[in-house]
Parts: C-alpha cells; sequence; structure tokens
C-alpha cells in the first residue's frame, strides 16, 4: 500500500537524472529512519519526492545487479552471475531504448561495465572509470594500492581491519564524477532536446576510510552490533569463508569500520547535493525526473556480517527515491514490493519509448503516480552465483512474496533454506523455517523460488563465463587494446594521508 496524502504526480517530465551509488544501505540515509546518518540532501530529495521502501536489487554484487539494471532482466537472463561476467554486447537494455526514441544518453562514472563494449547504449560518456578497459589492460597506477591493499576494496577481513579516517582514490574518483555531470547539466541548459544521464558513484563502497572529520564524527556515535548466536547455517558459512570468524574482528576495529562507513555516506551525500544544485541552476529542475538508487547494500556489521553477497535486507535491499517534477503536499512512501529491473519500464514510459525485449521488470508509474489501490504482483526476487566456498560455486536467491521473504543456497552441501516473516520481524531475527505451523508456506515459497531457477545450469554458466573471462584477459595482456573510457588518476598521492588508527 501507499502512504501519501499527496496529489498524483506531475506525469510531464521531459528529461531523466539517475545518480546509482554503490554499496549504500538504506540504514546509511536519514530518509529511511537512520538515526546516525547525516543525509540532508537525499532526505530533501525524499521529502520532495517518493521513497520506496522495499525496492530490492536483482543481485547482491555490483556487475550482476548492474547489468541487470540495465537490461531489466535478473541475472538467470542476462547470464552476467558475477564481477567478471560480460554483458552479452547485442543484450537491449533500456538505454537502448530511450535513444531509439530520440532521447539524449549519457554516462557520467561507474557503471562497471566488464568487457570490450563500456557504453551499454550510451551515447555520451563525459568521464569513463578507473576500470573502463578490455580485462588484463588495466594500467598499474604507481599511487593506487599502494599503502593498502585492494584487499580492501573486496569481501575480505582485511577491508574491515585496515579501516580508518583519511582521503582515498574512491573520494577523488567521486569529485570527478560531480564536477562532470555539473559541466554537463551546465551544457543542457538550452537543449530542446530531451536526455537521460546515469550519475555513477563508487561510494559509500569500501575501503572503509573518511574524511577526518566525519570520521571523527561518527566514531563517537557508532556501536559494534552484537553478534547473534544463532545464525542460519548459511550465514554461519558467509562469515566463515569471508574470515570473519575465527577470530572475531574486534569491537574497536568494527566502530572504526562503521564510522568510516557512515563518514562515506555522508560524503556522497554531499555530492548528490552538489549535483542537485547544478541541476537547480541550469534551469532544467522543473523538467527533469530525478532518481537515487543503489546497486546493494551494505551490512556495516550488522548480523555480525559486511559488504553484499547475502538477502539481509541491508545487502538486498536498496533505496529508491523518486522525484517527479511537479509540487506535492507531503512526501510519499511506496511499500509495495520492486526491483531495480523495475527501473527501465518505468524510464521507458516516462519518456515516451518502448521497454527493451524479454524485459522481466514491470513499469512504476502506476505506483507513482496514484494514491489509490494498485492490482501490484507483490513479489520480486535476486540471485547470484558465489564463488567463494570451500567446495564448488553455489548458486543463491531470494524471493520476497508479501511480508515473506525465503532465500536458498545450492551446491553440494545444501543447506537449509530461510525463512521470515518480514511484517512481524522486519529485523529478521527468527527464522521460520522447519518450525511448526509453517510447513506449508515455506514448501510454497520455496516451489516458487525454484520456478525458471535452476541452480545447476548457474552454476555452469557461471564457470563458463570464468573461462571465456581468463581467455579474454590473456588476450589483453597480450594485445594490449586501449579504451577511450578509461580514467588514469593523477600523478600525485591521493592515499598519503590515510590513518588505520593502529
Amino acid at each position: 500500500m501507499i502512504c501519501c496524502s499527496a496529489e498524483p504526480l506531475n506525469p510531464g517530465s521531459k528529461n531523466l537524472l539517475v545518480i546509482l551509488s554503490d554499496q549504500h544501505a538504506r540504514l546509511g540515509i536519514g530518509a529511511y529512519g537512520s538515526e546516525v546518518a547525516r543525509t540532508p540532501n537525499l532526505d530533501a530529495l525524499a521529502s520532495a519526492g517518493v521513497r520506496f521502501d522495499n525496492a530490492y536489487c536483482p543481485a547482491p554484487l555490483c556487475v550482476p545487479s548492474r547489468m541487470s539494471f540495465l537490461t531489466s532482466r535478473f541475472p538467470r537472463g542476462t547470464r552476467v552471475w558475477d564481477n567478471t561476467h560480460m554483458l552479452d554486447p547485442n543484450m537491449p537494455t533500456w538505454v537502448h531504448s530511450l535513444g531509439a526514441a530520440g532521447v539524449e544518453t549519457a554516462l557520467v562514472g561507474r557503471m562497471h561495465f566488464v568487457g570490450c563494449d563500456q557504453m551499454g547504449g550510451f551515447i555520451e560518456r563525459p568521464l569513463g572509470e578507473y576500470s573502463s578497459c578490455p580485462p588484463g589492460t588495466q594500467p598499474d597506477h604507481p599511487y593506487l594500492w599502494k599503502r593498502m591493499s585492494v584487499d580492501t576494496a573486496g569481501q575480505t577481513r582485511e577491508s574491515v581491519e585496515t579501516s580508518g579516517r583519511g582521503r582515498t582514490f574512491y573520494q577523488w574518483f567521486d569529485e570527478q564524477v560531480t564536477a562532470a555531470i555539473c559541466k554537463y547539466l551546465e551544457k543542457r541548459t538550452h537543449s530542446k532536446t530531451p536526455f537521460a544521464a546515469v550519475v555513477g558513484y563508487v561510494l559509500p563502497h569500501c575501503p572503509f576510510f573518511a574524511p577526518e572529520d566525519l570520521f571523527n564524527y561518527y566514531h563517537a556515535r557508532v556501536n559494534a552490533p552484537a553478534v547473534p548466536s544463532d545464525l542460519p547455517p548459511t550465514i554461519e558459512r558467509f562469515r566463515r569463508i569471508r574470515g570473519l570468524v575465527d577470530p572475531p574482528v574486534s569491537e574497536e576495529r568494527v566502530r572504526i569500520a562503521r564510522a568510516a562507513y557512515f563518514g562515506l555516506c555522508e560524503f556522497l551525500d554531499q555530492q548528490v547535493g552538489r549535483v542537485l544544485r547544478a541541476l537547480e541552476d541550469s534551469g532544467l529542475s522543473d523538467e527533469t525526473t530525478v532518481v537515487y538508487a543503489s546497486d546493494h547494500g551494505e551490512m556495516d556489521g550488522e548480523k555480525g556480517c559486511w559488504w553484499k553477497s547475502n538477502f539481509y535486507e541491508g545487502s538486498a535491499g536498496v533505496p529508491l527515491i523518486v522525484r517527479e517534477p511537479g509540487s506535492r503536499r507531503a512526501p510519499a512512501r511506496i511499500n509495495e514490493v520492486c526491483n531495480l529491473t523495475d527501473l527501465g519500464p518505468t524510464f521507458c514510459e516516462m519518456l515516451g519509448a518502448d521497454p527493451p525485449p524479454f524485459s522481466q521488470g514491470r513499469s512504476l508509474l502506476p505506483l507513482l503516480r496514484s494514491t489509490g489501490p494498485h492490482d501490484w504482483d507483490n513479489e520480486t526476487f535476486s540471485e547470484f552465483v558465489d564463488t567463494w566456498g570451500e567446495s564448488d560455486y553455489f548458486a543463491a536467491r531470494m524471493i520476497r512474496s508479501g511480508p515473506w521473504k525465503l532465500w536458498e543456497y545450492v551446491d553440494g552441501v545444501n543447506l537449509p533454506p530461510v525463512l521470515f516473516h518480514l511484517r512481524e520481524d522486519r529485523g529478521e531475527n527468527n527464522n521460520l523455517w522447519g518450525q511448526p505451523g509453517y510447513e506449508d508456506t515455506g514448501r510454497r515459497l520455496r516451489e516458487r523460488l525454484h520456478e525458471g531457477w535452476d541452480p545447476s545450469w548457474a552454476r555452469a554458466e557461471s564457470k563458463a563465463n570464468d573461462m571465456r573471462f581468463r581467455a579474454m584477459e590473456a588476450w589483453g595482456r597480450t594485445v594490449r587494446p586501449t579504451s577511450p573510457h578509461l580514467l588514469i588518476p593523477p600523478h600525485e598521492d591521493l592515499e598519503a594521508g590515510i590513518d588505520t588508527l593502529r
């Protein structure tokens, strides 16, 4: 249902501005109820628009989620299961659809494409990315990952242990993104052609280092969440294979990493504020829809977990805020279950284009532009293949259906599914799988989970994709093809002042 006393939104939007961050959990936004995070710009955006309270990523991992966001197809449709998998360049995106309808499209900053196609249908790319190059060709810049390991940017214990205050390359990158999109909007001021621009930020993705003033503010205010003693077996394995269990991470290192994460959330919010002011200054705000979302969340120490790659709300749930032109009497909250795959059809309907073929998403406009009841299929999925493991790759999938959430991981071990009733247990503390009285619900959701999803096929496809990537990587190391979209960092030590507080 929709919680709103506002009038229907103005359907006259001409342009689209999508701000897509990386690894931003709802817990890092004041508008979503955080009592710690200071995010005045995102809060203001939510106050002037619509906040989706039950939006999910199609995969709790960067590349699969982003490629599904672009194609409106889940990983089983894109065959992109992991961060080294390449999207078929012949697979249409909603960007192609808008371009075919006469909308000028631009990508500014991050999208995390893998492979030689670094455009995905976008016509302009005013600013590329530090990884926008064919596999095997990323240059070894003399100042990147020298003062700390590249593992601090990944799902490793080191990214929690090596955290603190200071400036990183990622902060520098996001500042360049902000400058580039502000310049782009200034150039659009007198254009009559509609545009759709995606602004791609990398923060608040780890490494967990925040500017000193922000870190100090949050370090005095965050705690170290207690680790439950009765975690589901799938989560116990998640923690074990990522090195979080033996020994446990100390409470102080948890506080330091959490403080840095919240600091990065505020740093990102500052960038968003600059973009929104530039949109206002350009005179385009009254004819531009603004969308804020993230590719997945961040556990930030909750349940003893970090990063993503699981289906707790902190990882699979994402912020989604939409502000269309036109005044509202009050902010709106939409409780219907939706997914990032729904954004493509929404954008296409909004700007008068056909959605990409074989789309598995559905337009959100019926929810956005009405305050009455809706015939909405209140269900969605999230899925990926986890290559971390003691045995073979394991395929994982989640279903959110009404108040229920069920997830399952499938490999040679076949750990039991997990079942939560989120209306009664928003904190996901009471696993109902196997408990008396919930057998029929669990069986029904599990059957629905497996419809159209073959975990053995997903695991085999993931292995095949890894072989393809290694072959492309060997070609790239030898041939050294160039990419016009590769962003070269400046010749200065951007991370000279980092402090791990040891």
